[in-house]
């Protein structure tokens, strides 16, 4: 035991002296976790609050292009600016020089084309029913409305966009077709009975988390991104202990060590035993922040799981995952070159493929597969289970069996490689 202490401490000693390693391992995670959620938090705000700005360009000679306006601000889903002075080549410099995105414009004959739409409609309606004569058709011109936005929008964003105000313009055409019919039945109006049936009576969609009944926090952008940042920082010891082994093993170290009357194993123990306290110290920083420092700044708070086991077995597998690809690279890289390259360059598509830099479930069907052969994926998916999902021990399983397969594989084949070259 007293060996392996000082082995330990030797190991310490070299880690404090990797000034570029602890840089990645501590800082460049800290400042990811915190420009991602910053980031992501306004894209959950956009979408929770419920506050997007439109330009609204109104130039209907009728009452219908300023009712879609007023439901469009009543709905509380958008913040609308007029601007109705503005000519349709304006809208396009306005939206390119400014920090507006969207602009809706309302044509002059919006009110007329809606209304012999409607009424088109529902004097066909009558006709069928026999209730009146059939008229001749009256050939219909569509009904457009213009939507302009910057080129800089997303596609997902500006369809959403887009699919909100149809349903406005339905509810309107609705409204509109009935009070037609009414009139082509000779009422002055729809009878007020009537018009709370038809447009006061709608359904409801109530938005409830599958979480909800575990008492787990709503998904947010901390929620999201500590976990997997964190992750992201303990596989990125690959630069220190990778490049550390190599280096021992280039300069001889590990040769000298076989003279000395003690287990090489001991040596690897005490590697694995330095980086776990790492490990588990990057985690314990990361969600201090986003537990403490995160409502400091207005970003929302990292709720911590009820199953605290769940936690602990999950970090420590992530932790000994991370430590014996660490290993794995730096057992068989060459070059201290080798080691640093082929560790980044991997640990960065292992996380892009795994989900820690875009959601899993939002790629192809075909790479969510592939994508599951990432240890950082499975993590990702272990923390995710225990933070957004409630922690059952049952949905923890399969990242624990995975996790627990993929470090005796890497463990294997180091132990392989060191038997081979003569070290154990």
């Amino acid at each position: 035991m007293r060996k392996l202490f000082a082995s330990i401490h030797k190991e310490f000693l070299l880690l404090i002296n990797d000034k570029v390693g602890l840089l990645l391992m501590f800082m460049m995670p800290i400042l990811l976790v915190f420009i991602i959620t910053i980031v992501q938090d306004s894209t959950f705000k956009l979408v929770n609050d419920n506050n997007i700005e439109i330009i609204v360009v109104n130039k209907d000679k009728g009452g219908l292009g300023d009712s879609l306006s007023n439901l469009l601000a009543s709905s509380g889903a958008f913040k609308i600016t007029d601007r109705n002075k503005l000519s349709q080549k304006n809208i396009e410099k306005t939206l390119l020089g400014d920090d507006n995105l969207l602009a809706l414009w309302i044509p002059e004959n919006f009110s007329k084309q809606l209304t012999e739409k409607a009424k088109s409609v529902s004097t066909e309606m009558l006709s069928e029913f026999e209730i009146i004569d059939k008229a001749s058709e009256v050939p219909q011109n569509p009904t457009k409305i213009i939507l302009y936005y910057d080129p800089i929008l997303q596609d997902n964003f500006r369809n959403s966009i887009s699919g909100s105000i149809r349903s406005f313009l339905g509810a309107l055409e609705n409204r509109l077709m009935i009070e037609q019919l009414y009139e082509e039945m000779g009422f002055d109006e729809i009878p007020e009975k009537m018009e709370d049936k038809f447009f006061s009576n709608q359904v409801q969609i109530d938005q409830i988390s599958a979480n909800s009944s575990t008492g787990q926090a709503i998904p947010n952008s901390t929620q999201h991104n500590v976990p997997a940042w964190s992750i992201f920082a303990m596989f990125f010891m690959v630069i220190s202990l990778g490049s550390n082994i190599v280096k021992e093993r280039l300069s001889g170290s590990f040769v000298r060590l076989q003279t000395i009357p003690s287990s090489f194993s001991l040596v690897l123990l005490s590697k694995m035993c330095t980086y776990l306290f790492v490990a588990l110290l990057q985690l314990t920083v990361i969600f201090a922040l986003g537990k403490f420092v995160f409502p400091l700044i207005g970003l929302p708070t990292l709720s911590l799981p009820s199953n605290i086991l769940g936690l602990f077995v999950i970090s420590i597998l992530s932790a000994f995952s991370a430590i014996s690809f660490a290993m794995l690279v730096g057992t068989y890289a060459k070059t201290n070159e080798q080691a640093n390259g082929f560790g980044a360059i991997t640990i960065i598509i292992l996380a892009a493929i795994g989900g820690i830099w875009v959601p899993t479930f939002v790629m192809p069907s075909y790479m969510q597969v592939i994508g599951n052969i990432s240890p950082l994926h499975w993590c990702l998916e272990g923390y995710y289970t225990l933070f957004l999902k409630g922690g059952d021990w049952y949905l923890l399983a399969p990242t624990i069996l995975f996790l627990i397969l993929f470090i005796l594989a890497c463990q294997i084949l180091i132990y392989s490689k060191l038997k081979i070259q003569n070290y154990i």
